[in-house]
């Protein structure tokens, strides 16, 4: 009877409706798997027990009692507003990288500068997939504001899939244990886009060949706060005892030594590596629409990608018109490069086709060599536009963009009626018009293949060029 009293009594204190002996069900971010030994500690200090349901995913569930993403503000795109959130850990993103690859990238480069050595093939690394990380769309946002230039949260507009796709042209593999898969292919692969966190916990691991040097990008980083999200009420009790454990200094630095996550209470120390300054948080987009359209850019990315320009060299475009589309193409580099996968196609023509290049681009130089095609100075009689966006059709594979720049009306050859009835499904036609080039007949090519007319004043060009590689 008695030994039943006491078994009564412990079952008693061990209610699930009563903080000690509780617990609770957490959907966490895959990369909180590290947490186990901290955990184990809040379960002999409070008697709560989170159970962790690690997934891949960027959204809270119903059918548990907490959440523990990485950042809450993917909720807050979709409308869900968090009603009880604790931001526990703070982890930058940043770029860790080979001591080979740090000194090529040189003191604090920008996003600008790793997206450009990646675009020219010169820097390969590993990230998460931003469909199920936090810290792949960090990524994305990061390279995106960079490029947009404004300094401000990402509108739709300003997401640029020609950008973007030559930042990914660096990518090596996109997984979600970026970690783990480094360390597979590290001999393939010259860094990882990653948390702070997952970089130092490689380099303290023993399994690198070469540890990584961590890079934070000057024009600013994606920081995740981790907050633990309250989803289930009726815990409110249990989560108020986890949380205040949590922040407790001695559970703060716990998290730093055991996970390289630095402290969310700042008056904890921070210690070792976690005590470099990280520069200027980014602006996180406020807009799904923009993550959509990042996400966009990321599914197009490894796709051969392929960009036909058609150039006007009839002698009506010498002097400032050639010289300004050569200033075009001088000017495409940096973000505006053609990136590595990429195949670009240049068709000069005059009263017929004068020329035809491709490239595809698997370095730096490739791309570079198509200047001096661009800076032929062999203009002719005669002006023969719709045979040489006929040729370009001929070659194009469904997908590609075509860049017609011209200043004069067809004079020989085929006529517009016969590029029309012909087959231009494969991709738009994006007309830049100069001087005298008839408005109405560029209007209607241009927008049966779903491409439109711009302007190309000197001033103008070099915009509409990069704007005409952008998304489509």
């Amino acid at each position: 009877m008695r030994a039943a009293l006491v078994l009564l009594l412990l079952l008693a204190a061990c209610s699930p409706d009563e903080p000690g002996g509780t617990k609770l069900t957490v959907l966490a971010a895959s990369e909180l798997a590290d947490l186990g030994p901290v955990l184990a500690d809040l379960r002999r200090d409070t008697g709560v027990e989170l159970v962790m349901d690690h997934r891949d995913t960027l959204a809270a569930e119903p059918g548990h009692d907490l959440a523990w993403p990485a950042t809450a503000r993917f909720l807050r795109l979709r409308g869900t507003e968090p009603g009880t959130a604790t931001s526990i850990m703070l982890s930058p993103l940043v770029l860790g990288v080979k001591a080979g690859e740090a000194a090529k990238l040189g003191a604090q480069p920008t996003w600008a500068d790793i997206a450009d050595r990646a675009a020219g093939g010169e820097l390969r690394f590993g990230m998460a997939d931003p469909h199920v990380s936090g810290s792949g769309m960090a990524a994305l946002i990061g390279v995106a504001t960079a490029a947009a230039g404004t300094g401000a949260a990402l509108r739709p507009e300003d997401v640029r899939c020609d950008r973007i796709q030559g930042f990914l042209a660096g990518r090596a593999f996109g997984v979600p244990d970026v970690g783990g898969e480094y360390v597979r292919r590290q001999h393939e692969a010259g860094g990882i886009i990653a948390p702070e966190s997952t970089v130092l916990a490689l380099n303290a691991s023993g399994r690198l060949r070469e540890p990584l040097a961590v890079v934070y990008p000057r024009d600013g980083i994606v920081l995740a706060d981790y907050p633990l999200i309250l989803l289930n009420a009726d815990k409110r009790a249990a989560y108020d005892t986890v949380v205040q454990w949590l922040r407790t200094p001695s559970a703060q630095r716990a998290i730093m030594d055991r996970t390289f996550r630095r402290p969310a209470d700042p008056a904890v120390p921070r210690t070792g590596p976690l005590a470099a300054p990280v520069g200027n948080p980014l602006y996180f987009p406020d807009r799904q629409e923009v993550v959509d359209r990042l996400l966009q850019a990321y599914d197009r990315a490894g796709t051969s990608r392929q960009v036909i320009f058609v150039l006007d060299y009839s002698l009506s475009m010498a002097g400032p018109r050639v010289a300004a589309l050569r200033r075009a193409f001088a000017a495409l580099n940096g973000f505006a490069r053609f990136s590595v996968g990429e195949q670009v196609t240049i068709i000069r023509f005059a009263g017929e086709v004068l020329e035809e290049r491709t490239v595809t681009v698997s370095r730096r130089e490739d791309a570079d060599g198509l200047q001096a095609v661009v800076a032929s100075a062999d203009l002719r009689p005669r002006t023969a536009i719709w045979a040489a966006l006929g040729e370009a059709y001929r070659i194009a594979r469904p997908g590609a963009a075509i860049v017609l720049m011209t200043d004069g009306e067809n004079n020989t050859g085929p006529g517009l009626a016969a590029f029309l009835a012909g087959r231009h499904d494969a991709g738009p036609t994006y007309a830049i018009r100069f001087g005298e080039a008839n408005p109405a007949e560029l209007g209607r090519a241009t927008a049966a293949t779903g491409g439109r007319v711009v302007d190309g004043d000197a001033e103008s060009l070099t915009e509409a060029v990069k704007e005409l590689r952008g998304c489509r």
